[in-house]
């Protein structure tokens, strides 16, 4: 953690890697470094990256213990406008990249920033094998539903029948939903937010960067220039959001006067509020990843809304915990040093 103000060194640490605030603490400024931000203008990534800078200070970490990794895409720009160290990496492999520095290196703060066609197409088996490991990472995914930096061809996320480039009579493939698929692979912490709304992003942030594990965030992101409007049900009508509070029992509506029942055999379903008592209350922290998955079914396509919100926050193993102990329990069982472990077992000689 930074020391605090009155250590003079420490001090002269933070001043030399950016101003600090009058209280000792780094600003939304720090963040910021001297490169064009070059995205489109309106995109939604301008509003996502204003959060993230202004959430940054929040963890009270030295920037030179924060990385963004990237893959490819739109999104994948952010490491050079994020003042932490970053990489630009592989097209689909940030979960990869991110899972090697986050065990070998765990007193690192490690975010992963990714798209839908990076993280779900090409980057798919990396995505769910680092959440299903549990691995210390943060894992941003901007959801458009299109190829933004190729020029607008479908993604996995695009809906049927979306007409593209690529796909001229329209599109074939049914959709991947990202929030299913991550709690599908066993997430520990899964959520959803929209760039526009910034108080609900940045407690969305906040919760994702106090987890200690794999911690999955999608993002609408509106891409303005190839599929403008896609998420405009929820961006624009907030009586469409179907907001998740733990503890709580769910409800909606400009009046509150919708709700989510749970149906006998699992699945969820939205109700006009008669009973309260009948309406699921939301359990973020259930051992049992059903319900969060049932929730992430409801979708514009099944009930006209869409949850958001802290779908899934349970603890388990961390990865980089679990591989420190393993490698301190066979450190102690072969004092012998590395000859005899490699000389261990079954052995045999060639005469």
């Amino acid at each position: 953690m930074v020391a605090r103000p009155e250590d003079p060194k420490a001090r002269a640490v933070r001043v030399y890697h950016g101003a600090v605030a009058t209280n000792g603490k780094l600003t939304a400024k720090d963040y910021k470094t001297d490169q064009e931000v070059r995205w489109c203008p309106g995109c939604g990534d301008y509003a996502i990256l204003a959060a993230l800078q202004s959430f940054m200070p929040e963890l009270d970490i030295p920037k030179e213990r924060i990385v963004f990794v990237s893959g490819i895409g739109c999104a994948a720009r952010f490491p050079y406008y994020m003042e932490t160290y970053g990489m630009h990496s592989i097209h689909g492999r940030a979960p990869a990249i991110a899972t090697g520095l986050s065990t070998s290196r765990p007193d690192l703060s490690v975010w992963v920033v990714t798209g839908d066609g990076d993280a779900l197409s090409i980057g798919g088996n990396h995505l769910i094998h680092a959440l299903r490991r549990n691995v210390n990472v943060k894992i941003i995914l901007f959801n458009n539903e299109i190829y933004g930096l190729t020029k607008g061809q479908y993604s996995p996320t695009s809906p049927i029948g979306t007409r593209t480039k690529s796909t001229p009579m329209g599109s074939l493939d049914h959709p991947f939903n990202p929030l299913s698929v991550a709690i599908g692979a066993e997430a520990t912490f899964v959520a959803r937010s929209i760039d526009t709304d910034r108080a609900h992003l940045t407690d969305v942030l906040r919760a994702a960067a106090t987890h200690r594990g794999a911690a999955f965030v999608e993002i609408f992101q509106n891409c303005n220039i190839y599929n403008d409007g896609a998420f405009d049900f929820v961006r624009d009508d907030k009586t469409n959001r179907i907001y998740l509070e733990h503890g709580k029992p769910i409800r909606f509506g400009s009046d509150g006067e919708k709700g989510v029942r749970q149906r006998s055999d699992g699945s969820v379903e939205v109700v006009d509020v008669g009973d309260e008592a009948a309406l699921l209350v939301h359990d973020a922290h259930h051992a049992e990843p059903s319900a969060a998955f049932a929730l992430s079914r409801l979708t514009r396509e099944t009930c006209g809304s869409t949850p958001i919100g802290v779908f899934r926050d349970v603890d388990r193993g961390v990865y980089d915990e679990l591989m420190a102990e393993q490698v301190e329990v066979a450190r102690q069982a072969n004092a012998g040093g590395l000859a005899a472990l490699l000389h261990a077992g079954d052995t045999w000689s060639i005469s």
